[in-house]
C-alpha cells in the first residue's frame, strides 16, 4: 500500500481539545514572557535556521480576539471532524496543512522581500479544517452570527472568496490572507493525494 494513503487505526482522544488547550496556554505565556519572538515565523530567522517556526507559528496569536476566533472555529468544525476521521488522521491533517501554509507564506515573503514580517496564528490550519468539514458534511447547516443559516460548503466558498478579495485589493492589511488561502489549497490537495477524492465533488454531495 502506498504510504501516502496508508490509513491509521481509528482512535479518538480529543485532539482538538488538546490543540485548544495548547493554544490557550501559549497565549498565556506570550503575555508573561518574550516567547512570541521564538514562535512566530519570521523569514530572516527561518533563513538563519529557526525552521521550527514553520510549525510553532500556528500556536501563537496576536491578541485575544485572534485567539478566540480561531479556537471557536476549531471547536465548531474540529470536534465533529475529528470524530469522523479519528484523532491521528485529524492531527496529521491539521498539522500538515498548517505547516505547508506556513512554508508557502515563507516562500512568498522571501520572493517579495518581506523579511521583517512576523506570521502567527492557527488560521491556515483552521481554513483547511473548514474545507474538510464542508467536504465530509456537505449537508451540514451552520448559522452565521447565530442567525443566518448557511450550508457548510457555501460558507467555505464565501470565506475563500472574501480572502481572495481582501488579498487582491489589499484590504485588512496585517492579516495573512495568503496563508488562509494556502490552508484551503493544501487542504484540497490532501483530499486528492491521500484519499483520491475530489473536494469540489464532495462539497456538491457527490461521493
Amino acid at each position: 500500500m502506498n504510504i501516502l494513503r496508508k490509513p491509521f487505526k481509528y482512535s479518538f482522544f480529543n485532539a482538538a481539545l488538546f490543540l485548544i488547550g495548547i493554544n490557550v496556554a501559549v497565549f498565556f505565556l506570550q503575555n508573561i514572557s518574550s516567547i512570541t519572538g521564538y514562535l512566530a515565523m519570521n523569514p530572516l530567522l527561518v533563513l538563519n535556521g529557526w525552521v521550527w517556526q514553520f510549525v510553532t507559528y500556528m500556536f501563537a496569536h496576536q491578541g485575544m480576539s485572534h485567539l478566540l476566533f480561531n479556537m471557536l472555529a476549531l471547536f465548531v468544525f474540529g470536534f465533529e471532524l475529528e470524530r469522523y476521521l479519528g484523532s491521528k488522521e485529524f492531527l496529521l491533517y491539521y498539522l500538515l496543512t498548517g505547516t505547508l501554509a506556513g512554508i508557502f507564506s515563507f516562500v512568498v515573503y522571501v520572493l517579495t522581500g518581506a523579511f521583517y514580517v512576523h506570521l502567527l496564528g492557527a488560521s491556515g490550519a483552521i481554513f483547511a479544517i473548514q474545507l474538510a468539514y464542508a467536504c465530509i458534511f456537505p449537508d451540514s447547516v451552520l448559522r452565521i452570527w447565530g442567525i443566518i443559516p448557511m450550508r457548510a460548503p457555501v460558507l467555505v466558498l464565501v470565506f475563500t472568496a472574501l480572502e481572495i478579495f481582501y488579498s487582491v485589493f489589499g484590504i485588512q492589511n496585517g492579516v495573512a490572507h495568503l496563508t488562509h488561502l494556502a490552508g484551503v489549497g493544501f487542504g484540497a490537495l490532501y483530499f486528492v493525494v491521500r484519499w483520491r477524492a475530489n473536494p469540489i465533488k464532495l462539497m456538491l454531495g457527490k461521493r
